[in-house]
């Protein structure tokens, strides 16, 4: 298996054989469970956020962090021109076991050389930054990628309400100079661990003074349920 937790869980769901889902483990001191059916959820089962970023994408689009391809496969099937890219082994072979005709196999930063008219990064794309710090370098390399009049899609979450105090409603986030979104995450397949790795999740707020101070106009799609939302991103004239 390696260290492709998450690629090596997508193959044994795409090749019949599931028996458990991926554990995960956060610095917010939660245990958790990444469910492998729903990576492979149909549009009908997507989350409203993720319906509305598929009815907004259009022309050559790139869906970054595509995991097991669920968004490039809906889109491909709408006859729109999809490439599907993951750093994961896995999950790129995946992707190819599906029936998606462009995947590859690249980290974001060495993916270069062709532009798009969509920039996809759904399930909180944006976590694969990190941390805030390194949004300015994140963005700088997305322009790259953009046609003229392109734009980014993205959904991410404000998981300000895991600092909420039950006793008195109010929230706190310990001091330090880390932004409160910034989490490190382990999985866990089969009773191997990964690596560590950090992932960020921002409020809307700090994702538009970002995308200001990187020339780029940030708008507020939709909102759901629970602290999460929908953005689009384009470049200023």
């Amino acid at each position: 298996m390696g260290k492709d937790i998450l690629g090596q869980a997508l193959l044994d769901f795409q090749n019949g054989d599931y028996i458990e889902d991926i554990a995960t483990y956060s610095s917010l001191e939660e245990h958790d469970s990444m469910p492998l059916p729903y990576l492979f959820r149909d549009y009908k089962d997507m989350p409203t956020l993720e319906q509305k970023a598929m009815e907004l994408s259009y022309g050559n689009i790139l869906d970054i962090g595509c995991g097991a391809g669920s968004h490039s496969l809906y889109l491909q099937n709408k006859n729109l021109k999809i490439t599907a890219l993951d750093s994961s082994k896995g999950a790129v072979e995946t992707c190819l076991l599906r029936g998606i005709d462009q995947v590859v196999h690249s980290d974001i930063y060495a993916f270069t050389g062709q532009r798009f008219n969509t920039l996809l990064m759904l399930m909180n794309g944006i976590g694969i930054v990190g941390k805030l710090n390194k949004l300015d370098l994140f963005f700088a390399h997305l322009k790259t990628l953009l046609k003229p009049k392109g734009q980014i899609l993205l959904d991410s979450s404000d998981i300000i309400y895991m600092y909420r105090t039950e006793d008195t409603n109010e929230y706190w986030i310990p001091s330090g100079p880390a932004y409160y979104g910034e989490v490190i995450f382990t999985m866990q397949y089969k009773g191997i661990k990964g690596d560590a790795f950090p992932w960020l999740y921002i409020d809307y707020n700090t994702l538009q003074r970002a995308a200001t101070a990187n020339n780029l106009i940030c708008e507020l799609i939709c909102e759901g349920k629970h602290y999460d939302y929908l953005a689009k991103l384009t470049l200023k004239a």
